[in-house]
């Protein structure tokens, strides 16, 4: 199986993962940064007894790595925590949505930072997307909960794609793993706080589906991520992970009972007709 291939499924693989995780803003039932410290507490606990045990050396080349590493973990924090908040101040679906249109912030930003030449097909997609996410939102009034969680989930994208951009440059150095380990730890520090603020109390299911959110669905899913995108450009990786928002929608109408409307069908229809021309165009390239 060709690299190009190969990162192509890891992607596909992590994104279907992603798109259940909104499902845990609701059954938790704790605020959204406790579920986010949550996540990132028991993610970054799994990979470092998965280096201990596998004798991998965690050290980083330079201090300047571990700095931009811990700056990417800040950007992590503020990532899941504000997509928490959109899903439990809106619906999954404008969670899922707004965070969709990360695509659009790294098609933009991608070809300044690298010095790469902008293509016409990935604005082209990207603003398809776009179009498709603005479908799908029904309303933008100030005073509307569904207004609060537009913006909650917008500030998701434009960190995500800051965050994809970094993941983008050291997965040329180091692993998907390591890589995910110092941005979750740091993430764990960053929200640390929020524990002693709240002090949440706990059930033995919101424990375990903390355990679950943070081992299979952000560790292995964040790693997998990060990993395929050793073979492919963080643009078609980001179009490839909208899908992300079809997922969420329809795990949403099966175990919450949130039925998509025409619109969200429809602008689901645009989101996942350019993220498929994404993945064929990028395969295309791989043979």
């Amino acid at each position: 199986m060709k690299d190009k291939t190969r990162s192509l499924i890891e992607i596909h693989i992590a994104v279907v993962l992603f798109g259940l995780s909104g499902l845990f803003a609701r059954y938790v039932g704790q605020p959204a940064v406790i579920i986010a410290l949550g996540r990132v507490f028991f993610a970054s606990i799994s990979m470092y007894l998965f280096f201990r045990y596998s004798g991998t050396d965690i050290s980083l080349g330079s201090k300047r790595d571990y700095f931009t590493l811990a700056a990417a973990g800040l950007m992590l924090a503020v990532h899941w925590t504000t997509f928490f908040l959109s899903i439990q101040v809106s619906t999954v679906a404008i969670g899922v949505l707004t965070f969709s249109t990360f695509p659009l912030f790294i098609t933009f930003l991608e070809p300044l930072i690298f010095g790469e030449k902008i293509k016409i097909t990935d604005v082209i997609c990207a603003f398809v997307m776009f179009a498709g996410v603005m479908i799908i939102v029904p309303e933008f009034h100030l005073s509307n909960n569904i207004t609060l969680g537009i913006i909650w989930g917008m500030t998701c994208s434009l960190t995500y794609a800051a965050l994809s951009l970094i993941n983008r440059k050291f997965v040329k150095k180091y692993s998907g793993r390591l890589i995910a380990f110092y941005e979750q730890g740091t993430a764990t520090l960053v929200l640390l706080p929020a524990f002693f603020i709240y002090r949440p109390v706990f059930t033995v299911t919101s424990i375990f589906l903390l355990v679950l959110l943070g081992v299979l669905f952000t560790a292995a899913a964040h790693s997998m991520f990060i990993n395929g995108m050793k073979s492919i450009r963080a643009q078609t990786a980001g179009m490839i992970a909208s899908l992300e928002s079809v997922y969420g929608i329809a795990a949403a109408a099966v175990f919450l009972g949130e039925i998509p409307s025409f619109n969200e069908f429809a602008g689901g229809a645009l989101i996942l007709s350019a993220a498929i021309y994404s993945t064929l165009k990028a395969s295309k390239a791989a043979e």
